[in-house]
């Protein structure tokens, strides 16, 4: 693929904020699908969703997943859909069991245990504190069941250990060749969102990989242009960051990748389309008869 073409993920919502943070914030399957139509007209050809009950609460029923793919294929039938499969306390099955009903193209798993928390320095306390079991064992269960499903992995990489946590797995022959390696940084417990620490991170990546970096918090912005900058490629979205550069919230997800598209084009770069995104990766067209 041209070294000058970017592939632009959205991630539409997370597990660990609602709309007390953000009004934007999608939670029923017709909100995620309108999103993810905003946001693949502003660019962006891989949408990264994890499942939510209308309330907002996160959930893991496959019903849920199912009725997502149907109002996402609805709007966006060439899209990527790339579902989560990180959750702290439920087993493989059930962080799994949405995959062979649904077949996404992609699915993330974190490639790590890891302390995860939130800590307020204004009231000097944890507001969201746990630890995110990831051995190698339950890693190679959930890539195994991406694998049995024709699911491109997404390896969430939190720290440089994470990284290195992959070199087994494809020894293992668990990891394809087209599996992608993305950089989470920003998150208490794993690596800082810094300059520095993003040319380190790229630099463990094997050479001609997939790498995209995933950056919680306003330093969004700057670690993007950076990773446009060293031939990486990028994910923004209200998962991540609420922002936009100029300080304002964000009102949808496609504002987010408008953004986004605005600052490869400025770095002079161009997003992949969702066909390219397709060649590039691999990633066969599935049929959808829901």
């Amino acid at each position: 693929m041209d070294k000058n073409k970017i592939i632009i993920s959205a991630a539409l919502t997370g597990a660990a904020t609602n709309r007390s943070h953000c009004p934007s914030i999608p939670y029923t399957p017709e909100e995620l699908g309108e999103e993810a139509r905003r946001a693949v007209d502003a660019g962006a050809s891989i949408v990264h969703i994890h499942a939510r009950e209308d309330n907002g609460v996160p959930s893991w029923r496959t019903e849920v997943f199912e009725e997502i793919s149907k109002e996402v294929r609805k709007r966006c039938p060439e899209v990527v859909i790339n579902y989560s499969t990180g959750a702290i306390g439920l087993s493989v099955e059930e962080r799994t069991a949405h995959l062979p009903k649904t077949k996404p193209e992609m699915a993330a798993f974190n490639m790590g245990s890891m302390n995860y928390a939130i800590f307020s320095k204004r009231k000097k306390q944890f507001l969201w504190n746990a630890v995110f079991e990831n051995s190698f064992e339950t890693m190679s269960k959930i890539v195994t069941v991406m694998n049995d499903n024709n699911v491109c992995p997404e390896m969430e990489c939190f720290d440089t250990g994470h990284i290195r946590n992959a070199e087994p797995l494809r020894e293992m022959g668990l990891v394809p060749e087209n599996a992608c390696y993305s950089l989470v940084m920003g998150v208490l417990g794993g690596i800082p969102a810094t300059a520095e620490n993003l040319i380190h991170q790229s630099k463990q990546v094997p050479e001609g990989a997939f790498w995209q970096s995933i950056v919680i918090s306003r330093m969004q912005w700057k670690l993007t242009a950076q990773s446009i900058i060293l031939g990486g490629n990028i994910r923004v979205g209200l998962e991540d960051n609420f922002y936009l550069p100029n300080g304002e919230m964000a009102t949808s997800n496609g504002a987010l990748v408008e953004q986004a598209t605005s600052l490869a084009r400025t770095l002079g770069r161009e997003p992949a389309t969702i066909a390219e995104t397709r060649e590039w990766l691999n990633i066969k067209r599935v049929s959808y008869n829901k």
